[in-house]
């Protein structure tokens, strides 16, 4: 059963303004690094997807993640881009330096595709407990058992 409208619209807006704070968070941290390990993209990737899963596995509709999906990658432009000071967030990375801001966008995109697109399992039934082929028969626990 889908939830009312009022419902809905509320959700909507929370995955905007949770999908947006993160998707900024992510765009500040991403560039962090400790030695040569990038501390900052890993915790950004990681703190975006729990969000994307955990609205995939709360919310009964799937657009609710593709919003807070997109509101992500809209902060992620918006902050790339020159601020009015001349201030860049992401910036292009100087020749030989690793583009860690590319990979960002790159992997934010993907986690939100990724995790929007990823079927609902819960639907899937499991197979009638028959007579299965090579003597192997299920018993009314669901568990398997082989004839001798």
């Amino acid at each position: 059963m889908r939830a009312p409208w009022p419902t809905r619209i509320l959700l909507a807006v929370l995955a905007v303004v949770t999908g947006a704070v993160f998707g900024v968070a992510g765009t500040i941290a991403h560039a962090y690094t400790l030695g040569v390990l990038p501390v900052g993209l890993i915790l950004a990737l990681l703190g975006c997807a729990a969000l994307l899963i955990g609205l995939r596995l709360l919310v009964e509709d799937r657009w609710i993640t593709w919003i807070a999906g997109l509101a992500m990658l809209a902060t992620l432009l918006v902050f790339s881009g020159k601020g009015p000071g001349g201030s860049v967030v992401v910036p292009q990375p100087a020749d030989g330096q690793f583009p860690i801001g590319i990979v960002w966008t790159y992997a934010l995109t993907g986690v939100v595709l990724l995790v929007g697109a990823w079927p609902d399992l819960s639907r899937l039934r499991a197979a009638p407990v028959a007579a299965r082929p090579g003597g192997a028969e299920a018993d009314s626990a669901g568990t398997r058992r082989l004839d001798p």
